[in-house]
């Protein structure tokens, strides 16, 4: 039986993965093999050398402490691109609310209540809020993953003109972009040819105020920038500025600050962009089900520390080993397991920095004492057996 244990309240839809004959699932579980976990803080907590894996249902990690897993071989999932379409909808709204003053114009319209004839007094103020169609504007998309391609399809389907930019897009984001969406290859360049901005990109240390000083200046007098990536993305003294002079016109975020709150030109919104019952679900389900790919099978898909390795099911004795990246690692393992007269049937390395994972499907089963003499080889943090 594998223990996992929930730090958050989870939707149901884990048990389609997590079924009761293999896995015993409570938020109280001690100790336990992996996690489930959504928003709750991890950082403070000691993890067993028992602990294997922590899914979050989610994209962002910054609330478990990823070094310090990969450094006890803990393998650390997200969920990338299950909340995708529940953001874009919201980034399309944003949009919509920045371009035609929609809020704006309601709660001018809620100050009328109590006067006369309220439908003449609506036609005689409206044109007070008067705004542009989203048709045949420009929208640079920055970031172009699960989420981004998803808004840039959708701006090209309602007439916009879309410019990507994302100098490590993958092959897969590449296929799924509209044909008509543009590639550009310098930030800068988009910039300066936009009425509309969407980031898109993780927070690192080097996307931190990723928009700064110099690329305001680059951009046209009156952008619409739109943030439901993640905050910390936007230098906050250059953006204030920019609010001031009319280098944006709106800013629409989904990570509000005290400050940002007194600008009538920002749209804030309370972190909405995966608070949907679909995306809930569609996290809950990609975690659970990456958790036990790799708990019976080994598999790593959507790894933020461990390299991606997936791997079919094994009918045979499967060894797993997460080590350092270091020469002559294989190596050692096969030498260990050739002098016990143990056969290999496949085996699968990956590495990903300075972390590798390597599988393999033996034809006979092992016992402690060799599972010990692969734990013991320099640079090895975590060996473990699944046997059929």
């Amino acid at each position: 039986m594998y223990r996992v244990k929930t730090f958050n309240a989870i939707s149901n839809v884990i048990y389609e993965y997590l079924n009761q004959d293999k896995y015993m699932v409570s938020d109280s579980q001690e100790p336990f093999d992996a996690a489930l976990v959504r928003s709750a803080a991890m950082h403070d907590l000691e993890f067993g050398h028992e602990v294997l894996a922590i899914a979050r249902a989610g994209a962002g990690v910054n609330n478990i402490p990823v070094d310090s897993c990969t450094d006890k071989g803990i393998v650390v999932f997200n969920t990338p691109g299950a909340n995708a379409n529940g953001v874009k909808e919201l980034v399309l709204c944003g949009m919509f609310m920045a371009s035609r003053n929609i809020i704006s114009a309601v709660d001018w319209v809620r100050t009328l209540k109590g006067q006369d004839d309220i439908l003449k007094l609506v036609e005689k103020g409206k044109k007070q809020f008067v705004g542009p169609e989203l048709k045949g504007k420009t929208l640079g998309v920055i970031g172009l993953g699960a989420i981004g391609v998803m808004v840039a399809n959708a701006a090209s389907a309602i007439g916009m003109n879309v410019i990507g930019y994302d100098p490590y897009i993958s092959v897969e984001s590449a296929w799924g972009l509209n044909r008509e969406v543009v590639r550009e290859y310098k930030l800068e360049d988009l910039l300066s040819k936009v009425d509309f901005i969407s980031l898109h990109v993780p927070l690192l240390d080097k996307t931190r105020d990723f928009l700064g000083k110099a690329e305001f200046a680059r951009m046209r007098k009156g952008v619409v920038i739109l943030n439901f990536a993640r905050n910390g993305l936007l230098n906050y003294d250059s953006l204030y500025k920019a609010l001031k002079d009319g280098t944006v016109s709106k800013y629409v975020t989904d990570f509000p600050n005290d400050e940002l709150l007194g600008y009538d030109n920002v749209i804030p919104i309370p972190h909405l962009g995966a608070s949907t019952p679909e995306s809930e679900e569609n996290c809950a389900h990609m975690a659970a089900k990456q958790l036990r790919d790799f708990l019976e099978h080994g598999s790593i898909v959507n790894s933020v520390n461990l390299p991606n390795c997936p791997v079919s099911p094994s009918a045979d004795c499967r060894l797993t080993i997460i080590h350092k990246n270091m020469p002559n690692m294989v190596g050692q393992f096969t030498n260990i397991l050739g002098a016990k007269g143990i056969n290999i049937n496949e085996m699968v390395n990956k590495s990903r920095g300075n972390v590798a994972y390597t599988v393999f499907d033996l034809d006979t089963e092992i016992d402690s004492e060799m599972i010990k003499q692969v734990s013991a080889v320099d640079g090895v943090i975590k060996v473990r057996l699944i046997s059929r």
